[in-house]
């Protein structure tokens, strides 16, 4: 394997490969290294398995935060007191009867609903503006629809008026001729 860049090495030097032999000691290297590892880690399992049996559990989970670091986290202790660490709190803990303060979210959002349903009310009352102006639309379009009707029935009786006056004189012609 090839290192160095894609474009070759830093300011024109050769390209320098790992001879296989060499990955292959890099390889076992690194299995005797994790073999240690476990081997370490089994021990101190023991020993932490009897130590739990006579300890405390806050002294376990020391441990275990110590173990899950990554990195330099390991080798410098800070404390940040902005940090606010999360505690668990027990079942027994949490009180679900008492009274519970609202975020303003939430409060926002339960006065929204409120002033919705009062505005709601205040419309079907037609106590608002918006329902002033369609009372008043729908007036003016109830007088149109009457108006319109009434033309329509007068227009009917004048033409039922002219084909009777028709017939009439249909039935004069006819007599006339006869």
């Amino acid at each position: 394997m090839p290192k160095g860049g894609k474009k070759g090495g830093h300011k024109g030097r050769m390209r320098t490969y790992t001879s296989p032999e060499e990955i292959d000691a890099q390889m076992k290297a690194e299995k005797e290294r994790k073999r240690k590892e476990e081997e370490e880690g089994a021990a101190v399992n023991d020993n932490q398995s009897e130590d739990k049996l006579t300890a405390s559990g806050s002294e376990d989970s020391d441990d275990e935060e110590s173990e899950k670091r990554k990195g330099v986290e390991g080798l410098i202790e800070i404390e940040n007191p902005n940090r606010i660490a999360q505690k668990a709190k027990k079942v027994t803990d949490i009180e679900l009867e008492g009274p519970r303060q609202l975020s303003r979210r939430e409060r926002e959002e339960i006065e929204k609903q409120k002033a919705k349903e009062r505005y709601m009310k205040m419309h079907l009352a037609g106590k608002t503006d918006q329902a002033k102006a369609d009372l008043a639309r729908l007036a003016i379009i109830r007088k149109q629809r009457e108006e319109a009707a009434r033309k329509k029935e007068e227009e009917r009786k004048v033409k039922d008026s002219a084909q009777e006056a028709a017939a009439a004189a249909k039935g004069l012609h006819t007599l006339s001729l006869k």
